[in-house]
């Protein structure tokens, strides 16, 4: 079979700046282990699949797949699938808003003025990291001092992150985690990853940076430009009274993928008491994917 499909660059105007992402248009008939496959070969960081909705609210559904497992939910997946869609011509029940079904529930997804898409965070648990977990963090940071003001949080807003700030830019681009207690300490918190931020100083550029490690198969993964621990931030900030003044209040920018050599902008407006994460998108390659279905096997 034939199929429709785009790899898109999330989180930027510029190519190459962003976050990949591969979407297949038209997921009809592809089982989980075609899915998973197709999302093997296209080794990103999330290849997603559009569905017809079993939801009669929502315009689409959407899976969303690592190389190596399903996701409930992700924040660049959710934004570039938009931008897929709508640029293919999707017709939405209300104009300038989308609802995607995935399998954290349903997302509102709204279109901007000037181009940018954004999702309303989901609501998020907010827990401080228990103190036994303290110092298997300070290993992890590797000498990387930590905000001695502000308590190192897990935060699950959709997908687990575990959020922490350092003091200073520099701190935030100069950090290299130890890989053997960042593991450590995801496993033993439950958390997908580290996410490090720190207040920007150049507020033409942005107002954090942001850096998001994982662990994958034993080593240390930074992910370019990542939804949904800029969601946890922005929820974060929210019940922390937004220590960084009266802007903060009403939104924020960040910038992720500094040390990666991309430059991920991320826009945060608060909005009847929920941020929306939003970014712009751009279209590198729009074609067609060839399957062959249907099949006992996983795709080769």
């Amino acid at each position: 079979m034939i199929r429709r499909f785009k790899q898109v660059d999330v989180f930027t105007q510029a190519p190459f700046k962003g976050n990949p992402l591969a979407v297949v248009l038209e997921a009809d008939g592809l089982s989980d282990a075609d899915m998973q496959a197709i999302a093997r070969w296209t080794n990103l960081s999330e290849t997603t699949f559009v569905l017809p909705p079993t939801s009669i609210e929502a315009d689409y559904r959407v899976r969303i797949f690592t190389p190596d497992t399903e996701l409930p939910f992700a924040g660049h997946p959710t934004l570039g699938t938009a931008h897929a869609l709508l640029e293919s011509g999707l017709e939405t029940r209300e104009p300038g808003q989308l609802l995607q079904e995935c399998a954290a529930g349903l997302i509102q997804i709204e279109t901007r003025s000037d181009g940018a898409l954004a999702f309303r965070a989901p609501a998020a648990d907010v827990l401080p990291l228990e103190d036994r977990h303290l110092p298997t963090l300070d290993r992890a940071l590797a000498g990387t001092y930590r905000c001695a003001g502000t308590s190192p949080t897990r935060v699950q807003a959709g997908i687990p992150w575990l959020l922490v700030r350092v003091p200073t830019l520099e701190a935030c681009l100069a950090l290299e985690p130890d890989v053997a207690a960042l593991n450590e300490l995801l496993h033993a918190c439950n958390a997908t990853g580290l996410a490090i931020y720190a207040p920007q100083p150049d507020a033409l550029i942005a107002e954090y940076e942001l850096r998001t490690f994982l662990v994958e198969h034993g080593s240390l993964v930074e992910d370019p430009v990542t939804g949904s621990a800029n969601a946890c931030l922005a929820r974060l900030l929210q019940t922390q009274d937004f220590p960084d003044g009266s802007q903060t209040r009403d939104g924020y920018r960040a910038r992720q993928g500094t040390r990666l050599h991309r430059d991920g902008r991320v826009s945060v407006i608060y909005r009847s008491g929920d941020p929306w994460i939003g970014g712009h998108s751009v279209t590198l390659v729009d074609g067609t994917l060839t399957t062959s279905l249907p099949t006992d096997e996983p795709l080769a």
